[in-house]
């Protein structure tokens, strides 16, 4: 039962970096290191700078969870993230840079423990990558702003996308829509 466990999840992880994902993807970054993101609050596109920080300034601004979650490709345990069953109307931004990644109104339970979307504010705002941990073929979601590791994308989600971005709590910061 493990074995075939394992080898659909290998499967699955294929057939998603196959069809759906590129190996590796980024926002359009111009030799500046600009990017163009999508700003929820602006209605638009915007440009902004990529950020880079050493380890010991991520340390400084992120809790220990946080560092490890986002700067290490941690993962918090299941039903322990503050967003698992967070239902307020807004944006979630990246912890680390606050970049806009997740509209609450892509948001679905999908009984895995943590919060879950159909899809990003926009393509540009986030980057995947092929993660081979765990013994397994994964999508990892990054923010294409600062590099911080956000969670996994998985082929088993509702329509209209069939994905499930299956998101970490302390990688996410909530901002209410009227505070926008």
């Amino acid at each position: 039962m493990l074995r075939r466990t394992a080898l659909k999840l290998t499967l699955t992880g294929a057939v998603l970096l196959a069809a759906r994902a590129p190996r590796f993807t980024w926002a359009a970054a111009t030799s500046s290191g600009t990017l163009r993101v999508w700003s929820v609050a602006k209605g638009g596109y915007v440009m902004t700078d990529k950020v880079q920080k050493s380890p010991e300034e991520w340390r400084q601004q992120l809790t220990p969870e946080q560092y490890h979650v986002t700067r290490e490709q941690g993962t918090e345990r299941a039903y322990s993230g503050g967003y698992s069953n967070h239902h307020g109307d807004g944006i979630y931004r990246c912890i680390c840079c606050g970049q806009d990644l997740f509209d609450s109104r892509t948001k679905f339970e999908s009984g895995t423990g943590w919060p879950s979307y159909t899809e990003p504010v926009a393509a540009e705002n986030i980057a995947t990558a092929e993660d081979r941990s765990f013994f397994s073929v994964r999508t990892e979601v990054l923010c294409s702003r600062c590099d911080a590791h956000l969670g996994h994308v998985f082929p088993d989600g509702p329509k209209p996308s069939g994905l499930r971005y299956c998101m970490n709590s302390a990688a996410l910061n909530f901002v209410a829509r009227d505070r926008l």
